[in-house]
């Protein structure tokens, strides 16, 4: 099967920076129509504008995704310019700090609402849409009839004290992947997900800076040895947004050079 994903219509968030921007980027690249959405209006615009768009392939969405009407002016957005849509990429993430003993930590809460709801209210929406233009087009019985992506972390399985409320939004994502996967199944709509460990994003480039040692901590619990590209990330996301992954839903697949076949727990760093 075609690993294209070429004329297909795309929303990705979290697509003014890191690996949003590099699924994105990656997707115009491959010919999709994509629909870039993050709350950074400046930032979105000097990204988009950077992007040649002759053929009319690129808008931008700006807006706060933890707002349900946000998430539905987005979808119309995208609806207007683009007629349709095939795939969806929920890659807007935040990291931070929790303090695992203070009872009065909202970090968890706080990462729920912006790594986990957004993706999961924004995908039920997404999936209503595919099936009821899949049915007006008389395409409802076809094995491809959307492909959702969830980009989350190892964090889920590999965690560190100070990663609590990440690791409990990165799991609590993995697993509204595996019931969208099951819900969604009989419309061919797929569910799936990647789960990467350190990659050189702007956050980490941050923390490297601020931490002596970070980055050799990093380097010896991964057997690849080195820190990933947010680049490298998007072969993946394209073999499950296209045909070629046309039967695999519900999976979760690990980009992190092997760091989780590794005894231990994770960094402080994803």
């Amino acid at each position: 099967m075609s690993l294209s994903i070429q004329g297909k219509t795309a929303i990705v968030t979290g697509a003014a920076n890191g690996v949003g921007l590099a699924i994105a980027r990656h997707f115009v690249d491959r010919g999709a129509n994509v629909m870039f959405a993050d709350r950074d209006k400046a930032r979105l615009a000097d990204e988009c504008g950077d992007i040649e768009d002759d053929k009319g392939q690129v808008r931008y969405f700006a807006g706060d995704l933890r707002e349900k009407l946000t998430i539905e002016n987005l979808v119309s957005a995208t609806i207007d310019a683009f007629e349709q849509i095939d795939i969806l990429v929920n890659a807007s993430r935040q990291v931070l700090k929790t303090d695992p003993l203070d009872p009065t930590d909202t970090t968890v809460e706080a990462l729920l609402d912006q790594n986990m709801f957004p993706a999961l209210r924004l995908s039920q929406l997404v999936a209503k849409r595919m099936i009821a233009h899949a049915e007006e087009t008389g395409r409802s019985n076809e094995v491809a009839v959307g492909s959702i992506i969830n980009v989350s972390s190892i964090a889920a399985r590999r965690t560190h004290p100070e990663l609590m409320a990440y690791s409990i939004g990165a799991a609590a994502l993995d697993q509204a992947t595996r019931s969208l996967a099951l819900a969604l199944a009989p419309h061919h709509i797929r569910v799936n997900g990647i789960a990467f460990g350190s990659l050189m994003s702007a956050s980490l480039q941050e923390s490297l800076n601020e931490t002596s040692g970070l980055r050799d901590e990093i380097m010896q619990c991964t057997p690849m040895g080195r820190i990933a590209s947010a680049r490298e990330v998007t072969g993946a996301v394209q073999f499950l947004a296209s045909d070629g992954a046309g039967f695999i839903t519900g999976e979760v697949i690990t980009i992190d050079g092997g760091r989780t076949l590794l005894d231990g727990v994770a960094t402080a760093a994803h």
